[in-house]
């Protein structure tokens, strides 16, 4: 599942930083901007990274070429692209070659994996490049066995309208929040975004489906022996007609206490796949709460949007009409921080553990 070990990235994005493909790259300029010391994509070259996507924050300099990243000490080039299947943009593969050359280790969370390249391992093996494939699951997961039901830790899992609505970022923020307040809390990663910032973590979308259940409760089981609550990195959508048996492996394996809904304002349909309409928020969170409800009960405790397309009075008009349509606490965790949802999140957790109790008791009598 690998550790955090010391990295100082190239991120290789060429031409895509800018859109959901880029999405590897933002997350990690977002929440590990410590680590990076250039990004290389020559259609923004010669700018700062908060020059071209100002919400990431990070003053990382744009470069055209991996011979510019090479003069500020790389020692590590990350392909930071999430493409469509997971597959290696041929624009991309002359400086991955390049890289590799140069004895930096590449970091890939596409599913074209380095280790399948003859060309990129004869060239690592000559050079001495480090190779991780970062979707690669471990070889030892078991069967989902239930005992994810017991663990004393409440776990939060993060669902969405769609892919690409927030939910890695909605849970980060959370937790950097309840972090803050002295709380004990584990983020747990289940994509290759998550992993490259937390250090550890699955690929969910990369196990074999009879055993993506079993790989949620391997992580729920490990964070929640150092946390009181734990944070699930959700993935894709109940309604993706491409992504929806992972999303259904996490809901069922991770057996969370409580949901967090994520969701972009605006969206009304699955992104490429626009004849599947999406219902509105009250009924997205009835759908969810009634598909686990035989299994582990869990409600929606709040809900996260991203209103990063809007203007600030947009935004507040936004999470009002939400809130007031849902009856459900909600905020922007990026535009706001995330004190908001943690102390929503808390609330929800301690009303459902009270009926819990009360109908234990009532059970017992």
């Amino acid at each position: 599942m690998e550790t955090l070990i010391p990295r100082r990235y190239a991120i290789l994005t060429e031409g895509l930083l800018v859109g959901m493909h880029g999405k590897t790259a933002h997350g990690v300029l977002r929440y590990r901007d410590d680590a990076v010391v250039a990004v290389i994509d020559s259609h923004y070259a010669g700018k700062r990274v908060d020059e071209v996507l100002p919400a990431l924050g990070s003053r990382a300099p744009i470069v055209a070429s991996l011979e510019e990243a090479m003069k500020l000490g790389p020692t590590a080039l990350l392909v930071g692209v999430a493409t469509s299947g997971g597959k290696m943009p041929p624009a991309m593969r002359p400086t991955v070659l390049a890289a590799v050359d140069a004895g930096l280790e590449i970091v890939n969370g596409l599913h074209d994996c380095l280790k399948d390249d003859p060309e990129i391992v004869a060239r690592a093996q000559r050079s001495g490049a480090q190779l991780w494939d970062v979707r690669v699951p471990p070889d030892d997961i078991p069967l989902f066995s239930g005992a994810a039901y017991n663990v004393r830790s409440q776990v939060v899992l993060a669902i969405g309208s769609d892919c690409a609505v927030g939910k890695m970022t909605a849970m980060l923020e959370v937790e950097r929040a309840a972090k803050e307040e002295g709380a004990r809390i584990e983020f747990v990663a289940t994509g290759q975004t998550g992993i490259l910032i937390a250090g550890k973590g699955i690929a969910v979308d990369r196990v074999i489906s009879d055993f993506v259940t079993g790989a949620a409760e391997q992580l729920v089981l490990d964070a929640a022996r150092n946390a009181d609550v734990v944070f699930v990195e959700g993935q894709g959508s109940i309604f993706h007609p491409a992504y929806a048996p992972v999303t259904f492996g996490l809901l069922y394996g991770s057996a969370p206490d409580a949901l967090v809904l994520c969701h972009r304002v605006g969206k009304t349909a699955i992104a490429g796949f626009e004849n599947v309409e999406l219902p509105d928020l009250a009924e997205l969170v009835r759908d969810h709460e009634a598909l686990i409800e035989r299994i582990k009960p869990a409600k929606v405790v709040a809900i996260a949007l991203d209103t990063s397309a809007l203007s600030e009075q947009q935004a507040r008009n936004a999470i009002a009409q939400t809130a007031k349509e849902t009856g459900l606490p909600v905020d922007d965790p990026v535009r706001n921080g995330g004190a908001g949802l943690w102390h929503a999140i808390q609330k929800g957790i301690e009303s459902t553990q009270k009926a819990l109790d009360r109908a234990a008791a009532a059970a017992r009598s």
